[in-house]
C-alpha cells in the first residue's frame, strides 16, 4: 500500500511535469500563431510583396506626372501641352478640330 507521503510526492511531480508541458505548449502555440509567429511572418511577407508592387506602380505614375509638369514649366513651355491643357480647362475647341462624340451606354 502506498503511503500518503509517497502519493503526495508522485502527484506533485506529475503536477510539475504537467505545468511545464502546458507552459511549453503555450509558448509553442504562440510561436506559430501569435502576433509575431510564423503565420504572421508569412502574412507580413505577402503584404510586403503587395506594397512593393504598389510602390513601384506609384513611382511610375509619379514619374509620368513629373514629366508632364516639367513640360508646363515657364523655362521651357511645350506649346502643344499648353494648348492641350488650356483647351481642357476652358472647354474650348478649335473650329478646325474634329470632335468625335462617343455615345454613353
Amino acid at each position: 500500500m502506498v503511503s500518503r507521503a509517497r502519493l503526495k510526492s508522485i502527484l506533485t511531480g506529475l503536477a510539475l511535469y504537467a505545468m511545464a508541458a502546458a507552459i511549453v505548449g503555450y509558448f509553442g502555440v504562440n510561436a506559430y500563431t501569435g502576433k509575431y509567429g510564423l503565420n504572421a511572418r508569412q502574412e507580413l511577407d505577402q503584404e510586403i510583396i503587395a506594397l512593393t508592387s504598389e510602390l513601384a506602380q506609384l513611382k511610375r505614375e509619379r514619374a509620368r506626372s513629373e514629366q508632364r509638369v516639367s513640360l508646363l514649366r515657364s523655362e521651357r513651355i511645350d506649346p502643344d501641352m499648353l494648348d492641350e491643357r488650356a483647351r481642357f480647362q476652358l472647354d474650348y475647341v478649335n473650329p478646325r478640330d474634329l470632335v468625335r462624340m462617343i455615345p454613353a451606354h
